[in-house]
């Protein structure tokens, strides 16, 4: 009889070892097999062999695969556990899909074939082939591509996945949004003759199961393209991780464990001695500044590779001026005189709006009555299409009030704007457009994913939405990128306000002036002065660079501190506040290097009839945070290097 320490695939393990199991025959580190957890029998991964236990063991019941978990993998969980602390059954959900335990056969897996005729890639620019000798000779494993919105840095992306796939590796490309999966899936299968298989959260179980058996199966390299959970698929001989719009939010876990995806993929790559490429417009500005102090190598790729005409016309328009919207209330005359013109020129126009539902806010203009979640405490959002009610946090709905709850007034104000309503007035402004509008709340077949055949087949002259449509789109015939509302995301409470504005910015800007046709962008905003809005206009990365860090210096954020964010519920907001101001004067007294901020309520202050307050610990020891999450008491949650502080 033979003993293994094995880590069972449930979110019901919550041990911080893995168990121990027995089984009759020799088995490898990394075998799947199912193993009795409780009253149910789930599957696991074999980390290690141990000598017969003096306690009872249950036996594991089957070896499901002959394959078997790649070490790599197996040894950067074991990392991951220490540096983003999480119930081990947690994590090994990352590596091991539930699927695995269907009835159906395993040995039925269609083995993925790539394309016998892959098209001639354009050649590369000079700068190009400059940026490509540097990751070649470099003796680091990581590196940033700080590449402008349209400057090749896909094309850099396939040559070096041609490079590796011609050395026998495979290639890991990760997006932020599932919606870029299919541009970037039709680049890959045209250029690169080996199997492209696509994986992310949108499968079913059983497709799911499908694609990871073609990836643990295979013989061959392969080219595998998915979001983040992709990273933890089980390929060999992996040679290339790409991360492509690496400074996007969507790369942050936020649930447990709260990894940032870079900093997982740089454990991987080095664990099979790949090269890891992270490409993006807009650095976060932390991890730009922790890589110039590591001396990790930061690749410049400017203005578009084909030299065409790629200028980009850029008007501000101060949204309190009221004398620029004589026709609409929300539409400027530069924008819709672009729009127009675009129109008449058989061209495309994206009108980008930084928020969701057709109204964010439903107020009584007689009494001051607000449309309150009575489970969240937050504001409901206005649906148009619907005509309801609905809270984003916890997902409840209601009917709209035809009158005040507590004066009866009918003087009700939908105040803003959402997408349902901007595409209703941009129809009103153009009645012959064909306008599409794209957001979390589309139906699955509206979605940008399964709508960009159509999109770029130029079908589609007006596209209206939300942050989906600011990210990685290459459209030829898009000339006309219209902003309604820039600065939105200023007005979080938040040290990142700035950035995420930038970023938004810069990455929707990019949409157009991509080596086409001259983009003409018109950005409304009731701060035209503001640094991110400034910088962003004017195209300025490393202005804003600078201003940000001296700014973070001061007040003591990242890159200059490592942050953790500790939030507790409880059913009343006194006793919430005390549980916070217990655990603040405890942590004061710990012993540890930190700095513990005032209690205070979060951003959100009441979810799920919940309410909520946060600490906010600060350290230039990123273990002593580490070490704070060990001593957390039940009931509490955390995020450690959270991206936002709301």
């Amino acid at each position: 009889m033979y003993f293994y320490e094995v880590l069972p695939s449930s979110g019901q393990f919550h041990g911080k070892a893995p168990l121990t199991y027995s089984y009759e025959a020799q088995l490898e580190v990394g075998s799947v097999v199912v193993v009795p957890l409780r009253n149910q029998d789930v599957v696991g991964v074999v980390v290690g062999s141990v000598p017969a236990p003096d306690f009872k063991t249950k036996s594991i019941v089957k070896v499901v695969l002959t394959e078997v978990i790649p070490e790599a993998i197996l040894s950067t969980l074991d990392w991951l556990r220490h540096y983003y602390p999480a119930p081990l059954g947690t994590l090994a959900q990352l590596i091991l899909p539930s699927s695995l335990l269907r009835k159906k056969e395993l040995a039925q897996v269609e083995t993925p074939v790539g394309n016998p005729q892959p098209t001639a890639m354009p050649p590369l620019t000079e700068q190009q082939k400059t940026a490509l000798t540097e990751i070649e000779r470099s003796p680091s494993h990581s590196f940033l591509l700080h590449g402008d919105t349209g400057s090749g840095k896909t094309r850099l992306y396939l040559e070096l996945a041609q490079q590796t796939l011609a050395a026998g590796q495979s290639v890991l490309l990760l997006t932020p949004e599932i919606g870029l999966t299919p541009q970037l899936e039709q680049r890959v299968r045209s250029s690169l003759g080996a199997p492209v298989v696509i994986m992310h959260s949108n499968l079913t179980p059983a497709q799911r199961r499908q694609v990871w058996l073609q990836i643990i199966k295979s013989q061959q390299p392969m080219v595998v393209i998915g979001p983040r959970s992709a990273l933890f698929t089980p390929l060999r001989q992996l040679g290339l991780i790409v991360i492509d719009e690496a400074h996007d939010a969507a790369y942050k876990q936020d649930q447990a464990p709260h990894y940032q995806t870079a900093r997982v993929a740089a454990r991987l790559a080095a664990a099979h001695q790949a090269k890891l490429v992270l490409g993006t417009a807009t650095p976060l500005i932390s991890e730009y500044a922790l890589m110039e102090a590591k001396k990790v190598p930061i690749v410049r790729l400017e203005g578009h590779p084909a030299g065409e005409a790629s200028e980009k016309q850029i008007t501000v328009v101060n949204l309190r001026d009221r004398q620029q919207f004589p026709a609409q209330p929300h539409l400027s005359q530069p924008l819709l005189k672009q729009i127009r013109r675009a129109l008449d020129e058989h061209q495309q126009s994206l009108v980008f709006l930084n928020r969701r539902g057709t109204a964010r806010l439903v107020l009584c203009q007689a009494c001051g009555w607000q449309a309150l979640c009575s489970n969240c405490d937050l504001p409901l959002t206005y649906h148009g299409d619907k005509h309801q009610l609905r809270c984003h946090t916890c997902g409840i709905t209601q009917s709209v009030p035809s009158a005040c709850p507590v004066c009866a007034s009918t003087d009700i104000l939908f105040k803003s704007i959402g997408t349902k309503s901007l595409a209703d007035e941009i129809q009103a402004a153009f009645p012959e457009a064909r306008i599409k509008r794209f957001d979390t709340d589309s139906q699955k077949s509206d979605r940008l994913e399964n709508q960009f055949k159509e999109i770029a087949g130029g079908d589609v002259d007006i596209l209206v939405g939300t942050q989906i449509l600011a990210k990685g789109l290459d459209l030829p015939n898009l000339t006309v990128v219209g902003v309604v509302v820039a600065d939105t995301s200023l007005y979080f409470p938040d040290y990142t306000a700035d950035e995420q504005t930038f970023q938004l910015l810069t990455q929707v800007m990019g949409r157009v002036g991509r080596g086409h046709k001259t983009g003409h962008i018109v950005i409304q905003s009731y701060s035209p002065d503001s640094p991110a809005i400034e910088a962003a206009a004017q195209q300025d990365w490393q202005a804003f660079y600078k201003q940000q860090l001296a700014e973070r210096r001061q007040y003591d954020f990242p890159p200059f501190y490592h942050l953790l964010k500790l939030t507790v519920g409880r059913a009343s907001q006194k006793t919430a506040e005390m549980a916070a101001q217990k655990l603040h004067d405890e942590l004061r007294k710990s012993g540890l290097k930190i700095k513990v901020s005032q209690p205070a309520p979060s951003f959100y202050q009441k979810i799920g009839g919940k309410h909520h307050w946060q600490l906010i610990v600060r350290a230039k020891d990123r273990s002593q945070l580490i070490e704070v999450i060990e001593r957390l008491p039940s009931g509490w949650s955390f995020d450690i290097d959270p991206l936002n502080l709301l």
